[in-house]
């Protein structure tokens, strides 16, 4: 079975990502892919802060990554970028650490201004951990995220849409990959 990861960025663990979020988690799962999540705000702060390796809290977080086939990098835009908490654990993944694996970014801001805060944020970084294979990602604004009467979170069918279409891109990819990877191949020189 694949195994997918998804890193949420934000330092806030009720919000409108998160639901997205959940959402996200519940059709992976759904799928048949083998799915968790770190959430980064739950790290120990001195951890992150401190950049300690060797922290058990950061190894295990670290060895969630290293099994996934594939990895979803989830943060809110503050300021033309990805949450400094998300750079911090970000900072604390091997050098290689992403090298063979899809990956997907997940943004959602307050409007289409910080649009493009996947590409010249998060992109470079991505490729400078080994990432070679990044989606295109999905960046949506809050107001897709509706609270309801009830409590709950309401994703506008826009959303889920695009969503969905993503989701069948990183699927695909990560069958397709982890297929091949089951495969030996013996080049000829």
């Amino acid at each position: 079975m694949a195994k997918i990861v998804i890193i949420n960025g934000n330092p806030s663990l009720t919000s409108r990502l998160g639901a997205v979020i959940d959402y996200v988690e519940q059709v992976l799962g759904g799928s048949g892919f083998e799915v968790s999540r770190i959430d980064v705000a739950r790290l120990p702060t001195d951890d992150l802060i401190h950049t300690k390796f060797e922290s058990e809290h950061i190894v295990k977080a670290n060895g969630l990554v290293a099994e996934a086939d594939a990895v979803i990098i989830a943060s809110p835009v503050y300021k033309a970028s990805y949450t400094g908490v998300l750079k911090t654990f970000l900072d604390l993944i091997p050098q290689k650490g992403l090298a063979g694996k899809i990956t997907l970014p997940l943004f959602m801001g307050g409007s289409l201004a910080h649009l493009l805060a996947i590409d010249y944020a998060l992109k470079p970084v991505l490729s400078a951990l080994g990432a070679r294979h990044i989606l295109g990602g999905v960046y949506t604004v809050d107001s897709q995220v509706t609270r309801t009467d009830q409590g709950g979170m309401e994703i506008a069918e826009e959303l889920r849409t695009r969503l969905h279409a993503e989701l069948e891109e990183l699927a695909s990819e990560t069958r397709l990959r982890s297929e091949h990877n089951h495969k030996v191949y013996e080049l000829k020189v």
